[in-house]
């Protein structure tokens, strides 16, 4: 008997006593990770105790998510150095894994706690906002320049940093207080994107402070009357605007209608000295 004094099992013995189906040990077979010590002359194969501790190390490293080459080299030269870097390899690639979860998780809070503001909005109201510094990538644009080369500019610049899709960012456009106040409300000088860690010429940095806040809910047509009532509002409070104001959609995939539609506006307020 194959295993001299072990007892032989056939494959669906095997298989059950490791928990496991018996089609994987086949696998294993033709992949070259664990031979039965014997093939019957019926077809059976059969394995044996010996074989248990190598099929639950082939296990662990798989459940590890070690490929079967890297398996395949370890059979072949088991050693506690070896296995130290496989563990150490998988250690690493779970600290990036657990590290986008992390993000994942930020964000779908942060959208979470969006759509829970915009459920509540007084889309009447204009308000002061205090807020962080931000990052953005500015791709220059006038009121001539079509949307759809304004959009492949943006891709372009996002690619080239390495953000995510457009889907996953926060993006509007710019235009400066002066224009404002000359009654130039389409005359836009930017497309932006929020990138907390992009660099180079395109750069934008949207500094921390107070804002004035309002917003248009319907098509970009009734922006301007929205833009009127700010530049009242600040007046009336003796607020100065001073930078740019940015127009962000915070809510374009969750509507059908355009008359749904909402822009968040918000104007940089000049410190008072």
């Amino acid at each position: 008997m194959p295993g001299g004094m072990f007892t032989r099992f056939t494959i669906g013995q095997f298989a059950a006593l490791h928990g496991i189906n018996k089609k994987t040990l086949m696998w294993y077979d033709e992949v070259g990770l664990l031979h039965p010590v014997e093939v019957g002359e019926n077809g059976y194969r059969y394995y044996n105790y010996y074989q248990s501790s190598t099929l639950e190390t082939i296990l662990q490293l798989r459940d590890l998510g070690v490929s079967i080459p890297d398996v395949q080299a370890f059979l072949r030269s088991r050693s506690p150095a070896m296995l130290g870097g496989l563990i150490e390899e998988k250690l690493t690639d779970l600290d990036e894994q657990i590290r986008q979860l992390e993000r994942t998780r930020a964000d779908l809070l942060a959208k979470r706690a969006a759509l829970h503001r915009l459920q509540h909005l007084d889309l009447d109201k204009i308000e002061l906002t205090q807020l962080p510094e931000a990052r953005l990538i500015a791709i220059p644009v006038n009121k001539h320049t079509p949307p759809e080369t304004a959009i492949e500019l943006m891709l372009k610049q996002a690619s080239r940093q390495r953000l995510p899709r457009l889907y996953s960012g926060v993006y509007g456009s710019m235009i400066p207080v002066p224009h404002l106040r000359q009654g130039r409300f389409y005359d836009y000088t930017a497309i932006f994107m929020e990138a907390p860690d992009a660099d180079g010429p395109n750069v934008h940095i949207c500094p921390a402070g107070a804002y004035l806040r309002g917003w248009c809910k319907g098509s970009w047509d009734l922006i301007p009357d929205q833009y009127r009532r700010m530049l009242a509002y600040a007046d009336a409070h003796g607020l100065e605007l001073s930078g740019h104001s940015y127009e962000r959609g915070i809510n374009e995939r969750v509507i059908d209608n355009i008359d749904d539609y909402i822009t968040q506006i918000d104007i940089q307020v000049k410190p008072k000295p």
